[in-house]
């Protein structure tokens, strides 16, 4: 029987579709640091502005992606979003994952186990992308700012568990579009999805959000 690819474990797997990605929940520290947040200009400061408006304002998304582990792993697939709260991810094979997120809670299916995990959709780093207002500041801090020609590049943690993770987004610019962006979680491990050909503000079937038992009829 094929298993899971260590490189694509549940953990890493919902780690890096949050912020659609995506995974469990990352550990909580009690004494963090508060973060230190970047040095922006009032140029910057707008740039930010612009980043959350656009944020905001995706209320649905689909798209190819591929998933990127600094082992090697590779991964492919499809997310559908519909803000707020409501995600599914679908794997191509030979990773045999199945992720669904309600509104409420987040469903993880690993075929080849015949598996199904359950975890709060706020508890997991997708929370961020999936939440009815984004914000880039208070519960955020941005923590890192870069314009290059053509794309804007932010890194964020959360204010008050800075060492739950770090999520980093990349747009571009003109115009503004969400591209990719990686996780680094708890353990310093980053994993890094990029999208293919997204498409935004499509009607999407509210049964593709609604969880169904995968098991074969006759188990």
């Amino acid at each position: 029987m094929t298993r899971e690819p260590p490189s694509l474990s549940r953990r890493r797997v919902f780690t890096a579709l949050a912020a659609a990605g995506v995974g469990l929940s990352l550990p909580r520290f009690a004494f963090a640091a508060p973060p230190r947040p970047a040095a922006l200009t009032p140029q910057d400061q707008q740039a930010v502005q612009g980043v959350q408006q656009y944020l905001n304002g995706i209320k649905t998304l689909q798209s190819r992606f591929q998933q990127f582990t600094p082992d090697g792993g590779v991964a492919q697939g499809t997310i559908y979003l519909h803000r707020p709260g409501n995600v599914r991810i679908v794997y191509d094979d030979p990773t045999p994952i199945l992720i669904v997120a309600d509104g409420w809670a987040v469903y993880y299916w690993d075929k080849n186990l015949q598996q199904l995990s359950q975890i709060g959709v706020k508890d997991t780093p997708a929370w961020f992308l999936l939440r009815p207002d984004i914000s880039l500041s208070g519960d955020v801090t941005v923590t890192r700012f870069e314009r290059t020609p053509g794309a804007l590049r932010l890194s964020m943690v959360e204010t008050k568990n800075p060492d739950q993770g770090n999520l980093t987004v990349v747009l571009s610019e003109q115009p503004m579009q969400l591209k990719q962006w990686t996780v680094i979680d708890a353990q310093q491990k980053p994993v890094t999805v990029t999208l293919v050909d997204p498409h935004y503000g499509m009607q999407l079937s509210p049964t593709l959000f609604a969880w169904t038992d995968q098991k074969p009829r006759n188990q």
